[in-house]
């Protein structure tokens, strides 16, 4: 165990240059005290750790050393083949890359771990594409791309939630994928960092302007921010109905946003009572209304009289026109 944990804290400090001991003792979930430990082991084997003290002080390894470790254990080889999403990795071009990366790294495992690596590409495959949904177009997803990479800004067409186009000029610090959607992370103009859904990017031009990347700027640590900021942003509208037991399996299949909160034990006349959560009113009535008499609305009261009116519309509607 000490053993690993000796590897890990060498190859965390070739990574990062410098860390603190409460940097890899949260990193490895030991005490401060065991890293203490541990580095004097790493010096007593030769391995030149240093030590620098003061408020910007922490551990490295001396100038210029390098590990050609290749000690992976079985579990961080399986982590390591677990085969990536094959359509995103088209959208960046790195299908083939990561075939051959995959391959040259199959190559230079011993033999008693090889054909076990080789064995994860057949037990476990990952697709992010959904059923139906089409896949979105991308206008200027090389640009994108390049400039994320060369740090030039980009001056960009954006259409907006409302249809709107708005010309901005940014400087894109990543690209994040959230199922099949492409998202670029750009900062504006004044500093504010923001997400763009890539295809309603209506074109990109890449300008000779570059610019300096934040250093403290964490993309996956910022996406997580801004995704818990967002969900709790939604707006939510909640509604008690009671379902029949026929057609349960089938509320989180419509394509709608219905989010089902709750699900109640059946009642005395073979209904089940369910809570659903909608973003919106509007969104309530056209999902409910798809049910016709296998859901009915408990709660609130003025959705049931709202629902009747529209079903009493679609009937006039369509008598007129029969």
């Amino acid at each position: 165990m000490r053993g690993d944990r000796l590897v890990s804290i060498l190859l965390l400090l070739q990574t990062h240059g410098q860390m603190t001991a409460k940097e890899l003792s949260e990193r490895l979930e030991v005490s401060e005290r065991t890293i203490y430990r541990d580095m004097d082991a790493l010096s007593g084997t030769g391995i030149p750790v240093v030590a620098e003290r003061g408020k910007n002080g922490g551990w490295s390894l001396l100038e210029d050393y390098q590990t050609d470790l290749t000690g992976l254990k079985e579990s961080e080889i399986r982590a390591l083949f677990v085969s990536p999403s094959a359509h995103l990795l088209d959208d960046l071009g790195l299908s083939r890359t990561s075939e051959e990366a995959r391959n040259k790294l199959i190559a230079s495992l011993p033999s008693t771990y090889r054909e076990n690596a080789k064995g994860v590409w057949n037990r476990i495959h990952i697709d992010t594409s959904s059923w139906r949904k089409q896949k979105e177009r991308i206008a200027s997803f090389e640009v994108i791309k390049e400039a994320i990479w060369t740090v030039n800004k980009l001056r960009i067409t954006y259409q907006r939630a409302d249809g709107n186009m708005d010309d901005r000029t940014v400087s894109p610090l990543g690209l994040v994928a959230k199922g099949d959607l492409w998202y670029l992370i750009a900062t504006k103009e004044n500093g504010d960092t923001r997400n763009y859904r890539a295809s309603r990017i209506q074109s990109a031009v890449s300008l000779k302007e570059t610019f300096t990347r934040p250093n403290d700027f964490n993309l996956a640590q910022y996406w997580n921010s801004s995704t818990q900021a967002f969900i709790k942003k939604l707006p939510s509208y909640e509604v008690k109905v009671e379902v029949n037991p026929s057609t349960l399996s089938r509320l989180t299949f419509t394509g709608r946003f219905a989010r089902v909160l709750e699900i109640g034990d059946r009642t005395k006349k073979d209904w089940i009572p369910v809570t659903l959560s909608f973003d919106t009113e509007e969104e309530a009535k056209g999902y409910l209304l798809g049910f016709a008499d296998q859901v009915r609305v408990v709660e609130p009261d003025d959705l049931h009289q709202k629902i009747l009116e529209m079903a009493e519309a679609a009937v006039s509607f369509y008598r007129r026109y029969k």
